[in-house]
């Protein structure tokens, strides 16, 4: 198997839907140039692209990549919800990892609509169906969007069964949009008390508006390489590893387990980084960045857990101890996550690599996490794939 380095990476920044000039090609084009440009190649060098979407028509993806050039390589559309764009970059590592091509691109958009996520094909199954219909016998159906409501109900189940509270998934969200000021490419750069996160407008109890990530326009691209290309290219200076990987779908505990925090896919993304960890030989200890799926804050908490930063039960006294920041143990989500970043579903996953990227170079300007050697990013979508990646800065 070959090693794979990512060695270019870029992103538009991420816009309230309806406000961001340009189209999906142009923004694709965008992130992709930049990518380009970062790893100091031309298209004409790439020999595959997958490229994540969740709405729009099919061939969307060759659309959006024809402007970079018209080679006639293999382009393949993903879908696969909220880490669409992790699931891009995973068959584009599987690509250069299996001696297919030395060199891939991983690119996902979004142009989306204002407001909460919600069915666009209503005469036929929908793929979360089971998952609703588990949530319905644990807990009565509130008036609120779908979404919150799955996450909201994982936040009550936490707090139920160990004891965390209110302003613990609060104090997620004030950080989150505390790092993002310092995000140039973030839908949001604004700083709130913990008060006003939570004084804002309830969604779901316990999540209010700023705990919760907006929908989003924009994209993000990244090229994955082997160690021959870049070694030919002389890529070194810039050329990140991709130590480990891995993608996870649902087990039988998601619904067998009577938990709503089963539902939003805890199995999934534990074993998504028990395995990544495991490929890349490194411990969740030794990770000194992460980015990870704060779709809403108690996601964030839940996954403190999944990943190994916190024992279960005990993802809250990471909250209380400010583990998760500057000056903490792990620095989680320096770009703002979605919550403050934005989530354009096929590109979250792409920014959360250029984040990581940049932070692995000492590129990350005032966001900069000092000394930060490895990485780990999380990106999950219910129905539904957990993507768990694990970065490395090579030795000298």
């Amino acid at each position: 198997m070959n090693r794979t380095f990512v060695i270019g990476v870029g992103m538009t920044r991420f816009d309230k839907p309806g406000t961001k000039e340009g189209d999906y090609p142009d923004w694709a084009v965008e992130a992709g140039r930049k990518a380009l440009e970062d790893a100091g190649i031309t298209y004409d060098e790439v020999q595959c692209a997958y490229v994540g979407y969740c709405y729009g028509e099919s061939t969307s993806g060759e659309r959006a990549v024809y402007g970079l050039g018209l080679s006639g390589i293999p382009i393949i559309n993903v879908n696969n919800n909220c880490s669409t764009g992790s699931s891009a970059l995973y068959l584009a590592r599987q690509s250069v990892k299996g001696g297919l091509a030395d060199c891939a691109l991983a690119l996902g958009f979004e142009k989306m609509e204002k407001g909460s996520l919600g069915a666009k094909y209503t005469d036929r199954t929908q793929p979360l169906d089971r998952h609703f219909i588990e949530l319905t016998q644990l807990r009565q159906w509130e008036d609120a969007p779908p979404a919150p409501q799955i996450f909201g109900a994982a936040g009550r189940e936490h707090m139920e069964k160990y004891g965390s509270r209110p302003e613990h998934f609060a104090w997620i969200g004030y950080k989150n949009h505390k790092h993002s000021v310092n995000n140039p490419y973030a839908q949001f750069q604004d700083e709130y008390t913990l008060q006003q996160i939570q004084d804002a407008p309830e969604i779901y109890s316990p999540l209010t508006k700023l705990q919760c990530s907006p929908t989003s326009d924009g994209s993000g691209a990244a090229i994955v390489a082997s160690e021959k290309f870049v070694d030919e290219h002389d890529l070194w200076e810039k050329a990140i590893e991709i130590t480990g990987q891995a993608l996870v779908t649902d087990t039988r505990e998601t619904f067998d387990d009577d938990s709503a925090i089963s539902l939003v896919g805890y199995e999934m993304s534990r074993l998504a980084a028990e395995q990544a960890l495991n490929e890349a030989g490194t411990g969740i200890d030794e990770v000194d960045v992460v980015e990870l799926h704060d779709c809403f804050s108690a996601n964030e908490l839940i996954t403190y857990e999944a990943l190994g930063l916190a024992e279960r039960g005990h993802g809250h006294e990471l909250v209380e101890a400010e583990a998760t920041t500057y000056g903490g143990s792990t620095v989680v989500n320096p770009s703002g996550g979605l919550i403050s970043k934005g989530h354009p579903l096929g590109a979250t996953g792409l920014a959360q690599c250029s984040e990581l990227t940049w932070q692995l170079r000492g590129d990350a300007d005032a966001r900069q996490v000092e000394g930060a050697g490895k990485a780990l990013q999380h990106n999950i979508g219910l129905g539904g794939a957990a993507v768990v990646t694990v970065y490395e800065k090579p030795a000298a």
